[in-house]
């Protein structure tokens, strides 16, 4: 059975006894114990069942790359599924539930389909789930939407917090092992900012259990004197409880730092970490690779190194009894630890003709029996291992002997964690000697300017001894230091000794001529449930890519991200495809390398955090003024401002009247303002805009559009030329990010070469409209600038003072009133706005909210992005065709413009829509036409896309798309009229006011 030596246990804290809970069962275990480790020393074997076939599972790894052991953390507000057992470090009052059964752990009617296997094999789905058709709905889709996943998800709102922080390195070095360490010694010596991540709370790794020797002392005081130096450094950060997470373009990565998962805290659980280093250096080490063999998944079967990891980290035995299963040497040392501790090894099966290394030969001077040219048949036990069968390792399976023992110790060699090389473009190349897919030096991931900025250290590039992974460890420090700007000396690399180990055998299945009925249970990836057999199905059946496999079988899929499954996987694939490993390849690493809390991404974008509301320097008056707010993307701008006794309706036409009339200010602040600069620039707008923005004149401005790839319309507004090299694009409200996003992912993706830089600049700017027949007087009251239409005409803009602030005026309008855009600083935008409300008084100044502004566009026939447009909308049909420069040889959406559906002039396009009883239409109402459709429906020949009571006019005005409307001018037509007869309408000229454009060119 499992339980709990007295005589080890480095990592324990004894004096401080601890007590958890396991679906309900009070248990005790040690400060210092990971959750693992405290069920094992209380016997609790099985932690889950299985995905698929809800098999009894218990731990098999004692790292990340665990697979079964994922368990229900927390409850209420700290509920968490499908967290490691492994990782999880134990504290007081942790609660723990088992997941994936029903009823209970031991008791599970979902065990069944392991009777059922025969039926469900890789890709059962792809077949069983087609015929017959109704039962899709009706049978399929509700079991397998009940089936899916392992956890449950959270009910509660979230009680903890979390946030982000940036970091920017010279040199990131990610694992705190002897390679880690070595390689952060070098780099820091050498004068480079470091940053030195590990992931659990302890440095050394392996070293520190198997404790080779370094510059001639014990690992354990070689990491303890190298810590103490590595602290003593300004330049150098250590962190632990920090996991590398992901490897991205531009030396950027993420980092994910677990502040609260090992007990009571008061700050954020979680912390995000954004890191820029000019290097990064992976020193992840290596995850030993399970054995294929029959029931090799049962409670009781676990890697070599996991089971050592518990005697002399935690001072736990697996079992009394543990049969060691390897193809290589360093399985030899946990049958040495654990015979050192007093606990029995029946037997090595070494899968080798020859074991006679000096491991070997240790483990035969301690009495242990090695059978070298075996392997294991098949494991026996139900819910716990009471026996392995042993077996030929070059035979078909026939049973030779029987031994009894309560764990098994597997090892089928170490593979490098090569996940963060592999993220953003490393490389792989075989290593057939030592049987592992290790970087490839020759390709690695490059930055923007050629150079690789990534590089891996020790084991994780494939240096298994400790002598090799100190050296290589400590050049690539050195190196990436280096490459970073450091100019100082890093001295020379520690040494290391260990034991001289034998060469590998590949041994990809147990035994090598197993039969199906050994190969249908042996497992390779525990968490998917995919077995031998279910790869060479899938090579049958013609999934010969690697990754059509991959998915044909979910071999590597999920969390486990191909940590244990990988290597094995691909090697069976290799096999049945009569191929070589390094032929077939690997599937694709994606970040993150282990799972992430959802919470940690959100970081502190919580509850009323979640979506901010941004204010501009105006919203704290418009307030306290009246203003009725509408939200416009994550803003909230005034709909209109209203007054004690009003409606809301009363308050809009006051406004639209008197803008008209005498003197409106509009809070414009939120309108997008990108900033794009560079050699490249202009050519860069001729491409995002329809229109020619290259040639415009430094001083002037000018009226764009812009268009996806699909020749839809997606924003538009003024673009005004800074100077040579810079121009400044004003965007719809809801578009500032959204265009901001486009021209970047523009710039990266596709035109990567070109020198444009675009910066957001929304938020830095407060911009007032100034609009009215009374604008430029209340503008020449304060002082300053020469706004006169000489100094200053139609679209153009001018720099200079305003009063007392800075200010820059665009002579722009979307009233078709005369009209100024004011830009100040955001710093100066509220006294801004106050100045002009105190010398507007005598001009009759009133603000006036978005309703108003729609209208006064409306009246004008102005579009407005998102009221004309709807995602299939193109500039000709809302008339804007002189909008489409046929001075360029492309812009985006100019091809789509081409095509035959888009050129034809049969179209809906837009028009001005006035009710012959003078009613406002109902937004959106269709106009009908004659006939019925395919469905029995009315067809329609239009419909409404802006609608408005005008005050100015004294009745309704509309804009729509109507079938070849500009054609139509004095055709009535009806339009749909929900709860009323249909209303009577006339085609009219989308310009209902001001048709010349004489007041705003005054």
């Amino acid at each position: 059975m499992s339980t709990r030596l007295q005589s080890s246990g480095r990592l324990l804290n004894k004096n401080n006894p601890v007590s958890f809970t396991f679906n309900g069962k009070k248990l005790r275990g040690y400060e210092g114990d990971t959750l693992a480790s405290a069920l094992l020393a209380n016997d609790q074997l099985l932690v889950g069942r299985s995905f698929k076939y809800h098999r009894p599972r218990g731990v098999v790894a004692s790292g990340a790359e665990e697979p079964n052991g994922l368990v229900n953390l927390g409850r209420d507000g700290h509920f968490e599924p499908n967290q490691r057992v492994t990782t999880q470090e134990l504290f007081d009052g942790l609660e723990a539930t088992s997941q994936n059964h029903f009823p209970t752990l031991e008791f599970d009617v979902g065990a069944i389909n392991t009777h059922l296997s025969r039926f469900l094999p890789a890709g059962f789905y792809y077949k069983m789930f087609i015929y017959p058709r109704p039962f899709w709905k009706h049978v399929y889709e509700p079991f397998i939407r009940k089936s899916a996943g392992l956890g449950k998800a959270p009910k509660d709102r979230d009680a903890d917090t979390y946030e982000h922080f940036h970091a920017y390195v010279d040199v990131l070095i990610v694992g705190g092992g002897i390679a880690g360490l070595t390689a952060a010694l070098a780099a820091g010596r050498a004068g480079a900012q470091v940053l030195l991540i590990e992931q659990t709370a302890h440095w050394g790794g392996r070293a520190m259990v198997d404790q080779p020797e370094i510059d001639g002392m014990s690992a354990e005081a070689w990491v303890a004197q190298t810590l103490a130096e590595l602290n003593g450094m300004a330049n150098v950060q250590t962190r632990t409880r920090m996991m590398g997470s992901g490897v991205y373009d531009h030396g950027f990565a993420m980092a994910y730092e677990r502040l609260g998962d090992h007990g009571p805290h008061d700050g954020p659980r979680h912390r995000l970490w954004k890191i820029r280093a000019k290097q990064i250096v992976t020193a992840t080490g290596a995850i030993e690779r399970p054995l294929s063999f029959a029931a090799n998944d049962l409670p009781g079967v676990l890697l070599a190194s996991a089971v050592r990891d518990y005697a002399l980290n935690y001072g736990v035995s697996v079992g009394d009894r543990t049969v060691v299963v390897t193809n290589n040497d360093d399985a030899y040392r946990t049958a040495i630890a654990l015979k050192e501790a007093g606990l029995e090894v029946p037997a090595i099966i070494d899968a080798r003709t020859e074991a006679t290394g000096q491991l070997p030969e240790a483990a035969r001077a301690l009495g242990i029996r090695v059978e070298t040219g075996k392997g294991v048949a098949t494991v026996k036990g139900g819910k716990r291992v009471t026996g392995v069968a042993i077996c030929a390792q070059a035979g078909e399976g026939s049973v030779l002997e029987e031994i009894g023992c309560d764990c098994v110790a597997m090892s089928g060699g170490w593979s490098p964690v090569v996940h963060l090389w592999s993220h953003c473009g490393g490389k792989l190349k075989w290593d057939d000697e030592q049987a592992m897919f290790r970087p490839d030096p020759k390709r690695p991931p490059m930055n923007q300017n050629g150079i690789g900025f990534v590089s891996t250290a020790g084991v994780a590039n494939g240096f298994l001894s400790t002598e090799g992974a100190l050296t290589d460890a400590f050049a690539a420090g050195e190196t990436a230091a280096k490459l970073a700007g450091a100019k100082g000396k890093a001295d020379k690399a520690p040494m290391g000794a260990d034991a001289a180990e034998q060469p590998i055998s590949p041994v990809w299945l147990m035994p090598q001529g197993a039969s199906y009925k050994l190969r249908s249970k042996a497992w390779l990836d525990f968490q998917n449930d995919v077995k031998v057999s279910d790869v060479q199905l899938a090579a049958q059946e013609g999934f010969e890519s690697v990754e059509h496999a991959k998915r044909y079988t979910t071999l590597g899929m999920a969390t486990d991200q191909g940590k244990l499954s990988n290597i094995n996987g691909l090697a069976i694939l290799s096999k049945s495809l009569d191929s070589e490993i390094p032929n077939v390849g690997t599937t694709t690493f994606r970040p993150p390398y282990t799972p992430i809390s959802m919470s940690s991404i959100a970081g502190v974008a919580q509850n009323e955090l979640f979506q901010p509301l941004r204010k501009t320097p105006v919203s704290d008056w418009s307030n306290d003024n009246g203003a009725d707010n509408e939200p416009v993307g994550a803003w909230r701008r005034a709909f209109a401002y209203v007054r004690s006794g009003e409606s809301v309706h009363d308050a809009v036409n006051r406004e639209v009247k008197n803008t008209r009339e005498n003197l409106g200010l509009l809070d414009a602040s939120t309108l997008g303002k990108l900033i794009v600069k560079g050699p490249d620039a202009g050519k860069f707008l001729d491409m995002m805009y329809t229109n020619m923005m290259s040639n415009l004149k430094v001083g002037k401005c000018r009226y764009g559009l812009m268009c996806t790839e699909n020749g839809f319309l997606m924003d538009d507004g003024v673009v005004a030329r800074i100077d040579e090299d810079t121009w400044l694009c004003h965007t719809t409200t809801g578009g500032a990010e959204r265009i901001h996003g486009w021209m970047e992912d523009w710039l990266q993706c596709e035109w990567w070469d070109w020198k444009v830089y675009v910066a957001n600049v929304t938020e830095q700017f407060a911009q007032i409209a100034v609009v009215g027949p009374n604008a430029r007087k209340v503008l020449e009251k304060l002082g300053g600038m020469d706004v006169s239409k000489e100094a200053l005409p139609f679209m153009e803009w001018r720099d200079g003072k305003i009063g007392e602030f800075d200010a820059r005026a665009y002579r722009i309008s979307f009233s078709g009133e005369l009209s100024y855009e004011i830009a100040v600083p955001a710093s100066q935008g509220r006294a801004f706005w106050d100045a002009l409300t105190e010398a507007g008084e005598e001009f009759g100044v009133m603000p006036y909210g978005t309703e108003c502004l729609h209208i006064l566009r409306a009246e004008k026939g102005f579009i407005m992005i998102g009221d004309e447009t709807d995602g299939t909308v193109i500039p000709q049909d809302l008339n804007l065709q002189w909008a489409l420069s046929k001075k360029k040889d492309d812009y985006l959406g100019k091809r789509a413009h081409e095509r035959s559906h888009m050129a034809d002039p049969n179209r809906w396009k837009l028009v001005g829509l006035e009710t012959l009883d003078g009613s406002v239409l109902p937004d959106g109402a269709y106009a009908i036409a004659e006939g019925t459709n395919e469905n029995g429906q009315r067809n329609t020949q239009g419909r409404v896309t802006s609608t408005y009571y005008s005050a100015n006019l004294g009745r309704g005005i509309a804009m729509g798309l109507v079938h070849n409307g500009p054609n139509r001018m004095g055709e009535v037509i009806s339009f749909t009229n929900i709860g009323g007869e249909p209303i009577r309408t006339k085609i009219v000229d989308p310009v209902v006011y001001d048709k010349d454009g004489e007041k705003q060119n005054v």
